[in-house]
């Protein structure tokens, strides 16, 4: 993979992680950077984040679908009542990432969202807060330049560990936070580069 944006065969110049897998293309070209406030996305892309570890992020897009049919559509109250029979039929999902420590922390994490649902209102309301509320522009110009971490990950994720969820260290965190807008990490010279800096600052003035 180059280091840098370069041109598709469609001419449009995009960052080089998503190469040319149209699942992945589309992730990036309307999706990914996107910021998203509803609770219900949030909380998929926790536990897709989640699931992520130690696989790649193109592997778990094309389990996206069976990931939502499996997860009653992270409805966020109907996960955290999966019962230990939800568990076993998990475990059986061939079209999700058959994991026990992944099932169970997706499970858990759910009940300690609608714990923060209560405390701060909404989920969004409450990961919002690690960046002050307004996304993050960035201005990378290679693919090197991205951190894998941040002060404002490090913090989302100590703060989740001790409010008891699992699979959300620094790394997992602050991949959230690049997919739901909360960082704009596209590089600078990607066509959505523009167009999701023009989205923060509608979004600053909504908020000014």
């Amino acid at each position: 993979m180059t280091d840098i944006s370069s041109p598709g065969e469609d001419g449009m110049t995009r960052c080089p992680w998503c190469g040319s897998d149209p699942l992945y293309r589309d992730y990036h070209d309307r999706e990914w950077g996107v910021p998203v406030h509803d609770d219900r996305r949030l909380f998929e892309m926790l536990v897709l984040e989640g699931a992520q570890a130690g696989l790649s992020w193109l592997t778990i897009l094309r389990k996206r679908e069976q990931y939502r049919r499996a997860f009653a559509g992270f409805a966020i109250d109907r996960v955290a009542a999966f019962t230990d029979t939800d568990r076993g039929r998990l475990m059986t999902d061939a079209g999700i990432v058959r994991n026990r420590l992944k099932i169970d922390s997706a499970i858990r994490n759910a009940r300690g969202v609608l714990t923060i649902q209560e405390e701060f209102g909404s989920f969004a309301a409450y990961l919002w807060r690690f960046v002050d509320g307004r996304p993050i522009d960035n201005a990378w110009r290679t693919m090197t330049e991205i951190p894998a971490r941040t002060g404002q990950s490090e913090a989302m994720s100590r703060d989740l560990k001790k409010r008891g969820f699992n699979f959300v260290g620094s790394t997992v965190c602050y991949a959230l936070m690049q997919s739901v807008g909360m960082v704009n990490d596209h590089l600078v010279d990607c066509f959505r580069y523009e167009e999701i800096q023009q989205m923060r600052l509608a979004s600053n003035r909504q908020t000014d």
